[in-house]
């Protein structure tokens, strides 16, 4: 904790201008991903402060809209995309997810309640579970892709995401990164394949 706390006592001094990010942000991508701390988006995009607008959630997961529930994540996709107008929206798995994992492997429910909770209500095991039956690669390698794609699928239900793309202004991308080399995968619509970007 106190090399953390000594590197943001010393930010404003390593820190480059950070004044125009005073006038406000405009991102133009959101970038939804797991909060594994492995994970850095700016890191593995090479963004700078003002680039990408992040959504991390357990597992990578985007809810289904329920317009009855005020979902943080909900939330964060309608301003994304109806206040800061995002070009596009990525949403990247990874390998090694304790997230998709759990789905596969599911504990006791009294063990981690509120994990279990989010993954019971938000993730349909079935369409994780049966990615082995048609992706390449390890099983968990295969669920957390297949598990992009049914996020993506549940973006096109969101009312602000489904108008920008019926308007043809908002591209949506699957994306799977490989915490120990680093290697990002993009998945291909055409045939549901992740290839290397």
């Amino acid at each position: 904790m106190q090399s953390l706390i000594d590197n943001a006592r010393t930010f404003a001094e390593r820190a480059d201008d950070l004044r125009p990010l005073a006038d406000g942000q405009h991102p133009h991508v959101l970038f939804i991903t797991c909060s594994d701390s492995r994970v850095v988006p700016a890191l593995i995009t090479g963004g700078s402060p003002g680039d990408l607008f992040e959504l991390r959630t357990a597992g990578n997961v985007v809810p289904e809209y329920d317009e009855g529930r005020g979902f943080g994540e909900t939330a964060t996709i309608e301003f994304a995309v109806e206040v800061l107008e995002v070009k596009d929206i990525i949403v990247c798995g990874h390998s090694h997810c304790g997230g998709v994992n759990a789905i596969l492997h599911p504990g006791a429910p009294s063990a981690l309640p509120a994990v279990h909770k989010w993954l019971a209500d938000t993730e349909p095991h079935d369409e994780t579970r049966k990615a082995t039956d048609f992706l390449d690669g390890d099983a968990l390698t295969s669920a957390v892709q297949r598990h992009v794609q049914v996020q993506l699928e549940r973006l096109k239900g969101h009312p602000s995401v489904a108008k920008r793309l019926k308007y043809g202004d908002l591209s949506l991308h699957g994306w799977f990164y490989a915490v120990g080399s680093g290697k990002v995968s993009v998945l291909d619509p055409r045939d549901g394949r992740f290839r290397p970007l």
